[in-house]
């Protein structure tokens, strides 16, 4: 039986240096301040994706994590009002695949209170039945995965015979509902689906929603990762702009991690997030929350701190968020930017855990 590698238990808590609280939003040792949240709400998803959850690792007999194990949604709730309280100005909810958690709309009910832009990432399996109730929740925007159009490359990447049909019912839904522009992100893994990128832009030109183009990442410790399958985002701005002419265009505010191309025709436009060839850590202002409540500063994280602890512990609101505040304090990671083989072959923590 396979035992899991998802490392998950710090040893203890990094506290602040000042036993009081700050007057101002902490900034990291960088100057970045925190204004990303990632909720994951599960550790389980019903694909496999190689690059994420590759079966060799998550078969049948992966223990993933008791229900008693997840945050409830009223600890997240509180949570996140400390981290809104910190700067924190957009929550994305994410997996793991985030529609698999029961009554996931009490969740986003509960969230939609705060004064924050309100997200959720999916592969959108079930999405065409949810989309209205997470419309009526308060949900505002979805990001949907997709690696291909063509169901033969989509069911190689997504490893479970899932067809492309119904991740589209999925976007149209989302679309009428009113969760637009929907954005589409594709991973693109070099000799698997770099034929589907025209494809995909040809698609979705002109429909007012977005595709974007990621760089295959060492995210995790089990997905096998080689540079030689990264396409750079380079080549894929080439390979588009060749056929469809397209332009820079400025990001949408400070700390986007994808750079924008507009259609010379003006037809929309498409990204590219280029973690692995072009480190955009300088100017990172994410930070994830686990489903059994551990906030890890960075998506290539070996470790994360416990905050589930304080919750169940009885300590009060201003307790956690001097942990938080001490945890942001520290925070120096730039990973992407000193990326060698060493580090990438180093166990990290899995995406399916934290969230992309």
């Amino acid at each position: 039986m396979n035992t899991r590698v998802i490392p998950i238990r710090p040893s203890g808590l990094i506290l602040p240096s000042s036993t009081g609280l700050l007057s101002e939003p902490p900034v990291d040792t960088l100057g970045r301040n925190m204004r990303d949240l990632r909720i994951s709400v599960t550790d389980r998803c019903n694909f496999r994706c190689s690059y994420c959850m590759p079966k060799t690792v998550f078969n049948r007999d992966f223990k993933f994590m008791p229900h008693d194990s997840l945050l409830s949604f009223e600890e997240i709730e509180r949570v996140a009002k400390i981290f809104v309280d910190q700067g924190v100005q957009k929550i994305r909810i994410t997996g793991g695949e985030p529609l698999l958690r029961k009554n996931i709309e009490r969740l986003i009910e509960k969230l939609a209170q705060l004064p924050v832009e309100l997200t959720m990432t999916t592969n959108a399996s079930l999405l065409a039945r949810k989309a209205q109730s997470l419309k009526d929740a308060g949900l505002q925007r979805v990001t949907v995965s997709l690696d291909a159009l063509d169901d033969e490359t989509f069911k190689k990447m997504n490893d479970m015979d899932f067809p492309v049909s119904d991740v589209l019912e999925g976007i149209a839904a989302a679309v009428a509902v009113g969760l637009g522009p929907v954005k589409i992100n594709m991973v693109v893994k070099r000799g698997v689906n770099e034929h589907a990128i025209l494809p995909m832009v040809r698609y979705f030109k002109g429909s007012g929603q977005i595709v974007r183009f990621i760089e295959y990442m060492d995210v995790g410790a089990s997905n096998g990762w080689k540079m030689d399958e990264v396409m750079p985002s380079r080549e894929i701005v080439e390979l588009i702009n060749a056929e469809l002419p397209i332009e820079p265009a400025n990001p949408n505010y400070r700390g986007e991690v994808a750079k924008r191309w507009k259609f010379k025709d003006g037809s929309g436009e498409v990204g590219v997030i280029s973690s692995v060839t072009e480190a955009f850590c300088s100017s990172c202002t994410r930070l994830r929350l686990s489903p059994e409540g551990s906030i890890y500063t960075c998506l290539f994280a070996q470790r994360g701190n416990d905050i589930r602890t304080l919750l169940r512990g009885g300590s009060d609101d201003e307790t956690i968020t001097r942990v938080i505040q001490g945890v942001w304090q520290q925070r120096g990671d730039r990973y992407s930017e000193i990326r060698t083989a060493d580090t990438a072959a180093a166990k990290k923590i899995e995406m399916s855990y934290i969230g992309g």
